[in-house]
């Protein structure tokens, strides 16, 4: 059993929360618009009937199809056994990973505050001014949501000894914030603890140790949503 993961293939995007999971529990895949192209990733889209997905990143199993990150590790936690087995847990796993979500769409709007059909130099005024309010207010309320979930068992991951895809994705945002706002991440740090143990602890799962010193591991750039211009991070 092989699925296809669609995304752009030059960018980590919001694909890379879908590719942590499959890398950390060893599910094979192909990702596809990487082996032939965002022409075939458009074609692909384009061909699809029914509900199908509105953008990328979507999956495909046969006939199935799936798109949205959190409906897609949703499922993925649901085949794999990679949520809590409890409905009232794995909801509120849901939850946690929505919330991720949530803050990813205000990381990509700090630098594209207007539209994003714009360029970022088109709206850097507007972006300087949504930067300030992201880093001050936004980042602290966030994390500390998220230091507090992992709290509530005794960690390193949210659900304790074992990892979910929660967690790799919170990995995931804190190696974006840190990309895209370094100085301002590095100010925060020692404020949550139990954030950063969870970070180390996913680095240490073997598929995801082994991903993240492969080629596969896109590196972060200025086409994706976390991105780094000097002028928009302080601390």
């Amino acid at each position: 059993m092989s699925y296809d993961l669609w995304y752009w293939p030059n960018i980590q995007g919001r694909g890379e929360f879908v590719r942590l999971a499959l890398e950390g529990a060893g599910i094979p895949y192909r990702d596809r618009a990487r082996e032939d192209g965002a022409e075939a990733l458009m074609r692909d889209l384009l061909a699809r009937q029914g509900f199908k997905p509105f953008a990328p990143p979507y999956l495909v199993d046969g006939d199935f199809v799936i798109g949205q990150v959190a409906h897609i590790l949703a499922w993925l936690s649901d085949r794999h056994g990679l949520g809590a087995g409890s409905l009232e847990t794995d909801l509120q796993l849901i939850q946690l990973q929505l919330t991720i979500t949530d803050v990813v769409a205000e990381t990509h709007d700090v630098h594209h505050p207007v539209g994003a059909d714009k360029y970022y130099h088109d709206q850097k005024p507007e972006a300087l001014r949504a930067a300030a309010s992201f880093r001050s207010a936004r980042i602290p309320k966030y994390l500390g949501y998220f230091e507090a979930a992992l709290g509530v068992n005794d960690g390193p991951f949210v659900l304790g000894k074992k990892w979910t895809p929660v967690d790799t994705s919170l990995f995931q945002l804190v190696e974006g914030l840190t990309y895209a706002f370094p100085r301002r991440m590095g100010a925060l740090k020692a404020a949550y603890p139990r954030l950063y143990a969870m970070h180390g602890a996913v680095t240490e799962i073997d598929g995801i140790a082994a991903y993240l010193s492969s080629d596969r591991r896109i590196p972060f750039n200025e086409d994706g949503i976390f991105r780094h211009y000097p002028e928009l991070d302080a601390e």
